[in-house]
């Protein structure tokens, strides 16, 4: 081989490391941004899911007051019922 054939090859070789640092930086890029589009839906999840627990406290706190309530009229119902058989 000779001088100027073994610079062509060096010079292609050269320009394909390039073209591959290129796409490598390129493909490091889209990782990242893959990476912190998964962080932001993750961020979103972990929202919502904490708006789901405070609706769902909500909800129980709900239920417990309305079932304390039932038991309350149920027992005024059960005197009333009483009183009015003792009549």
């Amino acid at each position: 081989m000779t001088l100027k054939t073994a610079l062509k090859m060096t010079a292609a070789a050269a320009s394909l490391a390039i073209l591959a640092g290129c796409a490598s930086t390129s493909a490091l890029e889209e990782v990242r941004l893959t990476a912190e589009s998964a962080q932001a839906d993750a961020a979103e999840a972990r929202s919502m899911a904490s708006q789901a627990l405070n609706t769902a406290n909500q909800a129980q706190r709900d239920a417990q007051a309305a079932l304390q309530l039932s038991e309350q009229n149920r027992e005024e119902m059960n005197r009333m019922f009483q009183r009015s058989m003792q009549k």
